[in-house]
């Protein structure tokens, strides 16, 4: 292929891609949790709710599973049907990150679904993955297999491959 023909192509296919995709598949190599490991939550205060079962961690709240760390300025845990033991979902507000060792996403709220790992960022997502860049309006990310979807007006910067 030309040498000319090949950074031609890469143009149109940044171009072509923002406006025809609704929704793009990811592939999160880095991005995976045993969801089965233990949740630990830092915050500079909690405040827990007995009525409804659940518990409100406010100010630089950080979320660690295995490899993975959410932050958040908010994160709201429900817990099962007892009340106590059993995390079933958290919900993060107020700039939220997720990171791991190679990938990183950003997003103003998310909810994390401890028993099907799934979490769901939305709101003006941004993810990075090494040098390449996606955003969008909602990513749903499945913990488990490593595998997600970005939708709403997605938009992706891809960096060209070496020789």
């Amino acid at each position: 292929m030309p040498a000319l023909i090949r950074p031609l192509m890469f143009a149109v296919a940044l171009i072509v891609v923002p406006l025809g995709a609704a929704a793009q598949q990811i592939n999160f190599g880095g991005i995976r949790a045993d969801t089965t490991a233990p949740v630990e939550v830092t915050a500079d205060s909690l405040g827990v709710n007995q009525a409804d079962g659940s518990a409100t961690f406010t100010g630089n709240v950080v979320v660690g599973q295995g490899e993975m760390r959410l932050s958040a300025a908010t994160v709201r845990i429900e817990y099962g049907a007892d009340g106590q033991s059993r995390i079933e979902r958290l919900f993060a507000s107020g700039g939220v990150t997720l990171v791991n060792a190679t990938e990183a996403a950003e997003a103003r709220e998310a909810v994390y679904t401890i028993a099907s790992g799934q979490i769901v960022l939305t709101g003006d997502v941004l993810l990075t993955q090494g040098q390449n860049v996606m955003s969008g309006e909602k990513l749903t990310v499945d913990l488990k297999t490593g595998t997600g979807a970005m939708d709403g007006r997605v938009r992706t910067i891809l960096q060209p491959g070496g020789k």
